[in-house]
């Protein structure tokens, strides 16, 4: 009897990850999850988005069908917001947005109606390096040195995107004599102002975007990156100089982190808050185990796409970071804005 009872309790030992992994699987087989990407087909985001969806569902159990479908609106401010108040809660719904997007309520942005600490954050594909690049013409600046001494138009997206905040940031803390044109709905649509005339230049260019969209135009000379953003440096396109580099005391290197360091969550992913802790950690597993897969790492060399991945619990820890920044400093992040 004891020999017996000691089989039986193995045996339901063995069987426990398989009793406690079979309600996801048995939730997701046969479900549609979809996957809201904040700004317009065509770019960076829009780009990874749809990549990670083709191999995203091997992953998951019960290997659910992965659908991408564009939410563009307010720098992707509108995706945020509605993934955080209207999505279903149940794992079926998750979005990429701008990491800017996510430090909207941070910095007292009453319309952003979400705690970013709140969401369930899956992982985030890239930790990037963000660039400003200026599209050259006679008299237009060919160098960031210029660009703090003479006039450069940059287009911008809306008050919440990148595009919108860097040159803003800027031109506010680091006194360069810019002019921002804000409005266009998305990257895809500065560049076309930019090859038109309309703007001499863009911020927010990811490393991985100017892989796939401007490789030809920075190797010729054509389009000029005179600046770059982020925690973290490259000398992939040259000897670039770092905004770091600018800062003249503390507290403007720290307003500077909370703009430019959040560009180690580059391409974010995010469902609603409360979605059953068992969906979230296959979510979690299966976007990790993603970014490993050799085929999806193969297509997105192929792309152009840079994959350095951060967990879900590495982007809480820095929002965390950024939220514990002084009153004053957030206020003044706030303003550098010009909002």
């Amino acid at each position: 009897m004891l020999k017996a009872r000691v089989i039986l309790t193995l045996a339901a030992i063995a069987a426990a990850p398989v009793a406690q992994a079979q309600p996801v699987a048995d939730f997701y087989k046969g479900k549609v999850v979809s996957i809201l990407i904040g700004f317009p087909p065509g770019g960076g985001y829009d780009a990874n988005a749809r990549l990670l969806a083709r191999y995203m569902s091997r992953y998951i159990p019960g290997e659910p069908n992965l659908v991408p479908s564009n939410m563009p609106g307010a720098g992707s401010l509108v995706a945020a917001n509605y993934t955080y108040n209207v999505a279903q809660a149940d794992g079926t719904v998750f979005s990429i947005f701008a990491p800017s997007t996510a430090m909207e309520p941070i910095l007292g942005n009453k319309t952003a109606r979400f705690d970013p600490a709140k969401f369930s954050w899956i992982g985030s594909m890239a930790q990037e390096v963000a660039y400003c690049g200026i599209w050259q013409g006679p008299g237009v600046a060919t160098s960031w040195a210029d660009a703090m001494k003479q006039e450069v138009i940059f287009g911008g997206g809306a008050t919440s995107a990148i595009t919108y905040q860097h040159p803003m940031v800027l031109k506010n803390v680091l006194g360069a004599k810019l002019k921002i044109v804000p409005g266009y709905p998305g990257t895809r649509e500065i560049n076309l102002a930019m090859q038109r005339g309309e703007v001499h230049g863009s911020c927010g260019l990811f490393v991985s975007s100017i892989a796939t969209q401007w490789a030809k135009e920075v190797a010729s000379g054509q389009l000029k990156l005179v600046l770059q953003m982020g925690s973290k440096t490259t000398d992939r396109y040259g000897k670039v100089p770092s905004v770091f580099d600018f800062a003249k005391t503390e507290e403007d290197r720290q307003i500077l982190d909370v703009h430019f360091g959040q560009l180690l969550l580059s391409r974010p992913f995010a469902a609603p808050p409360n979605v059953p802790a068992d969906r979230l950690a296959a979510l979690r597993t299966a976007f990790m185990a993603t970014m490993k897969d050799k085929e999806f790492l193969a297509e997105a060399t192929k792309a152009g796409l840079d994959v350095d991945p951060a967990t879900g619990d590495e982007i809480q820890a820095i929002l965390a970071k950024f939220a514990g920044f002084p009153p004053e400093v957030l206020r003044k992040a706030d303003e550098a804005m010009g909002r």
